[in-house]
């Protein structure tokens, strides 16, 4: 079971990290009771697998102690659940903005003559709790983008390709129009055509013979190598960005031959890349 606590500084982002990881896979509990942890906990580890990946967000909304809190992550290291705490904050100017742009009343507003006095306030009752956590992360100057980014790095799932932008590759005919998902499209249709060979209309470019055809011409070893090399280029900076998906469209006129040969040869040099790519060929099935 993967126990993630999430607190830190009112405005400083926990509600979107939340967000973000529940895309993620996570299981996410916002302001949960800390006298319920345990128990959550207990449910987690005998359940079936449904909350084998959770995320607890835990703050001053609790209440001014975090006595209760911390005996909660005592019994959780008791029950031999493992917990990592991620701690959020920002630079007083940058949470000062952000409740100027939202109109909210920070939490401890009643108790204070200032929103300046109730950060700080807040800030020294934090402090013990900063002083556990695993990861601060600081989000003064920190686009949605990368903090999407520095999340996927930090509780990703294991393995070389879990965690990473999804890409896939599909073909389509220009005939039947652009996948609208499409993030990149490239066409294809300079290639030569195997629709004019007649013992090849009918087959796919999934079949040896068609492929061999559409890459009997110099420019489609070129091109495929040129196209290669930027898609591999492009993959890390949008992943850079925090982007999680990724769809590649290649077209030729009808969607058979051309495009399909092209997708099937990109797919798999993403693949060697060490990214994990699907391939799809949408118009396969239509005249």
């Amino acid at each position: 079971m993967e126990f993630v606590i999430i607190s830190g500084l009112s405005g400083a982002g926990k509600s979107k990290a939340a967000s973000i990881m529940e895309d993620m896979d996570f299981f996410c509990v916002d302001n949960l009771p800390a006298p319920l942890i345990p128990k959550f906990a207990e449910l987690g580890m005998a359940g079936a697998g449904e909350y084998d990946r959770v995320v607890l967000v835990s703050d001053i909304r609790s209440g001014t102690k975090f006595d209760s809190l911390f005996r909660a992550l005592d019994d959780l290291k008791a029950m031999k659940c493992s917990y990592r705490i991620l701690f959020m904050e920002a630079s007083d100017g940058v949470i000062i903005k952000r409740y100027k742009e939202t109109r909210r009343s920070h939490p401890l507003a009643e108790e204070c003559d200032s929103l300046e006095q109730a950060i700080q306030m807040e800030r020294e009752m934090l402090a013990p709790l900063r002083e556990r956590a695993e990861y601060i992360i600081d989000t003064s100057n920190l686009s949605t983008a990368k903090l999407k980014g520095e999340l996927r790095r930090l509780f990703a799932k294991g393995g070389s390709s879990e965690g990473r932008m999804d890409v896939r590759v599909t073909s389509f005919g220009f005939k039947h129009g652009v996948p609208m998902e499409a993030d990149l499209v490239f066409d294809v249709r300079f290639l030569p055509n195997p629709y004019y060979v007649p013992e090849l209309r009918p087959r796919t470019g999934l079949d040896t013979g068609v492929r061999d055809y559409v890459f009997s011409s110099p420019q489609t070893e070129e091109f495929l190598k040129r196209l290669t090399d930027f898609v591999c280029w492009l993959l890390p900076k949008y992943e850079e960005e925090g982007k999680t998906s990724l769809v590649i469209a290649i077209g030729c006129t009808g969607g058979h031959h051309r495009s399909v040969a092209i997708a099937h040869d990109l797919t798999e040099q993403i693949r060697q890349g060490g990214w994990p790519v699907v391939e799809s060929h949408r118009d396969l099935g239509r005249n």
